[in-house]
């Protein structure tokens, strides 16, 4: 399968394993993946690694048909490095869905993208069997929970001391981010 430029075969990148070993039943599993780019960020800051973001979807895809896959981010306007980068995501397999970073009272900059994430979880549930939300934020629980609601099995991935119980409590399968760093770190 192929997507933008990332090219999956099947026996590839079967790493992230939720479902008993039948390559028959996974093979059939639409899939989409959604990442909260902010809770990526500060994930693998906290691990110390650098994402190799094409490993990454084959890490999750498997092998499962991957429909779609989006990436979330708050984006400063005057940032050409990180246009650059939003560039070669959109180039390589991801759909990004941005909003500019806006002035909060801390004196932070903030993008808040969990009705994006919330929405296009439940556009996707008539097209998909399976979601994969990277994301740790517990704003998220009441569209995961719609979600299941609605057939679609939910996998959640992230690093554990930064997510919500109830959104692991209520996901179908929980991967902790830390189990999968070697397979999603850029390589020498």
């Amino acid at each position: 399968m192929t997507r933008g430029n990332l090219k999956l075969s099947p026996t590839e990148g079967a790493l992230f394993a939720p479902y008993p070993s039948n390559s028959a039943a996974d093979s059939r599993d639409r899939m989409a993946i959604l990442i909260d780019g902010a809770n990526l960020f500060y994930s693998a800051s906290y691990l110390g690694i650098e994402v190799d973001y094409v490993r990454l979807l084959k890490t999750l895809a498997g092998n499962r048909q991957l429909l779609r896959s989006y990436f979330y981010t708050g984006v400063d306007p005057k940032n050409d490095k990180q246009r650059g980068f939003l560039l070669w995501l959109n180039r390589n397999g991801y759909r990004v869905i941005s909003k500019d970073l806006a002035q909060v009272s801390d004196g932070s900059r903030r993008a808040n993208l969990h009705v994006e994430i919330a929405v296009d979880m439940l556009r996707l549930a008539d097209h998909c069997d399976t979601v994969t939300l990277l994301s740790g934020d517990g704003h998220l629980a009441y569209a995961v929970d719609a979600l299941s609601y609605r057939g679609v099995r939910v996998e959640l991935v992230s690093l554990q001391s930064m997510t919500s119980d109830t959104l692991i409590d209520l996901a179908d399968h929980y991967m902790d981010l830390a189990e999968l760093q070697d397979h999603i770190c850029k390589q020498s």
